[in-house]
């Protein structure tokens, strides 16, 4: 593998409408970011990535981009983009933002065009097709519920949405459109931007001619991701859009990549990738059922463990994943891994330490490194959430009661129960302290604060060396220390014993061994003779590791080095 600048790295996703707000209208913005960057200098994070900021009517809160050369007012002004830019690049620090060129806003100009002349040069920027009465072009099911197809305003066309409604796809097939995407990239870059998270991206290659598949409901729609499996040669737009973009700035790119094909790993992360990186998401999607969220399978910890030795496996040398426990797209990791009855500092230090030890690039989310939690709801009325919404009219067409279908999106896992998925859990505002609204705001926030502020926030953590967040400076420490950390050979071990989550990463002399008890009873564990002696580079136990029999606590984890003679 040729070695990187980002290699070292480590990445933190803020979502800007809940991270902090200066100016008290309970929305999260630019400049509260700026007023936090030493705080994230603190952590040790390098790169932040910033959920969508770009001007939109916010339909999918900001991934319905109405203009892509414009920072919501909501958010600031290009002035602050740009004082971000700079006051991060003071830090050693670099900023990416979100690409979302699948779709754009039906708020767009280009859009607003196509309605008003859908055979001219805009009507090709988009998917239309003439509208005939009681049929749809194809009847695949939108990712946020229902056909994908809706009325061109004003017109007897229909345009493709795989998303929101307000969301119509973009043509890439139309070297036009690519060309404007191509602009706007470089356009970004040349302000000084390291780089992009790519969203969605995998959506922008059709099966082509469009046509339908069998139903896997009962509404008569199927799945996206009977398309996807047909639609070949993504390969083109994506080594197109590298070329004539990152490459050129040897920009850092992360894609939202759920289901590349068998063997095309090393066109996405290789040497000459499409992108620097793609993010894990073995674990965010296991359980994952056609029929809804309702019929989710649930995770265990032997689940878990599984999906992160496969997702090593595949990577292999090939390149680097970014490895997640949680994002804006999913529950609180925490409270998806951990049940509640074993949620505590140790078991959200174990769940950091099994991850961030890992090869593969660490992505933090807002918040994660406090330790932060879903949300508790009671209501389908609390729910922002709009994927969130419809998985809750699914679970009731499915005849789930109102209080079952409640339970799909409950606040709590136990396993064997369902898993909870809405979005809102990950966007609740970050807790700075326990002061009304956690400090966020001087106002009423957009959405709900997480009532357990005052026991989970950044100016508690911040003094107290024991605490979730000095456990995460100490990891992201460890890893800028350690080049075996970044670039070691991967090995599991025992794999078969579902209580010990245990591997090892080696590079030339150095060697590491990381064992994690990823159960609520004790255990019994023995040190291999290679690591007799060795020293401990971290534990969330206060503890030696001197013996080489040891009874492990509920939730132990820690990681022994040593140089090879």
């Amino acid at each position: 593998m040729i070695k990187k600048w980002w290699h070292d790295k480590v990445a933190y996703q803020i979502y800007p409408k809940s991270f902090y707000d200066s100016n008290g209208d309970g929305i999260g913005d630019i400049p509260g970011i700026i007023s936090k960057l030493d705080y994230l200098k603190e952590l040790g994070v390098d790169i932040l990535w910033l959920s969508p900021c770009y001007r939109s009517p916010l339909a999918d809160q900001g991934y319905d981009i109405s203009d892509y050369y414009s920072i919501d007012p909501r958010f600031g002004t290009m002035a602050d983009m740009e004082r971000l830019i700079a006051e991060a690049k003071k830090r050693d620090m670099y900023i990416l933002m979100d690409l979302v060129v699948n779709h754009c806003s039906d708020e767009h100009e280009w859009f607003r065009k196509a309605c008003e002349d859908p055979d001219g040069k805009y009507g090709h920027y988009f998917y239309l097709r003439d509208k005939k009465e009681g049929e749809l072009p194809t009847n695949w099911r939108s990712y946020f519920g229902g056909p994908v197809w809706d009325d061109l305003p004003g017109t007897d066309k229909q345009y493709l949405h795989v998303f929101h409604k307000k969301q119509p796809d973009l043509n890439w097939e139309n070297p036009e459109l690519r060309e404007e995407v191509y602009k706007n990239i470089n356009w970004w870059l040349d302000k000084g931007l390291g780089g992009f998270r790519i969203d969605a991206i995998i959506n922008i290659k059709k099966a082509l001619p469009l046509r339908s598949y069998p139903a896997d409901r009962d509404d008569g729609l199927c799945s996206m991701q009977a398309m996807l499996k047909e639609a070949a040669g993504i390969g083109t737009f994506l080594s197109e859009l590298r070329d004539r973009t990152f490459k050129r700035y040897d920009a850092f790119t992360v894609g939202e990549v759920f289901n590349e094909k068998p063997g095309e790993l090393p066109d996405f992360i290789g040497d000459n990738g499409y992108f620097s990186s793609m993010f894990d998401f073995n674990e965010t999607i296991f359980g994952h059922s056609e029929k809804g969220w309702y019929d989710a399978s649930p995770i265990t910890p032997e689940d878990y463990k599984n999906c992160c030795f496969a997702s090593q496996e595949k990577a292999g040398n090939i390149g680097f994943l970014s490895n997640i426990i949680e994002n804006h797209d999913e529950p609180r990791g925490v409270s998806r891994y951990i049940p509640e009855s074993d949620r505590c500092d140790k078991s959200k230090k174990l769940l950091a330490a099994l991850n961030f030890m890992l090869r593969g690039l660490p992505f933090i989310y807002q918040g994660q490194e406090l330790g932060m939690e879903n949300l508790p709801i009671s209501s389908i009325d609390e729910v922002d959430d709009i994927s969130a919404r419809d998985e809750y009219r699914v679970a009731l067409d499915a005849g789930l009661s109102e209080e079952a279908a409640l339970k799909a999106l409950s606040h709590e896992v136990f396993w064997p129960c369902i898993t909870f998925k809405s979005r809102d859990n990950a966007r609740t505002p970050v807790q700075w302290d326990d002061s009304p609204q956690a400090g966020f705001t001087t106002g009423t926030p957009w959405i709900a604060v997480n009532p357990n502020y005052r026991e989970i926030n950044a100016k508690a953590e911040t003094a107290d060396p024991d605490s979730v967040f000095h456990y995460y400076k100490k990891l992201i420490a460890l890893r800028k220390a350690y080049p075996v950390i970044v670039y070691g050979r991967y090995e599991p071990l025992l794999e078969d014993n579902e209580e010990l989550f245990v591997y090892t990463r080696t590079l030339e002399k150095e060697k590491l061994l990381v064992v994690c008890s990823f159960c609520d009873h004790e255990t019994h564990f023995a040190i291999p003779a290679e690591f007799a002696g060795a020293a401990c580079l971290i534990s969330n136990r206060n503890r030696t590791y001197t013996d080489t029999e040891l009874t492990l606590e509920p939730y132990e984890a820690f990681v022994l080095y040593h140089q090879v003679k």
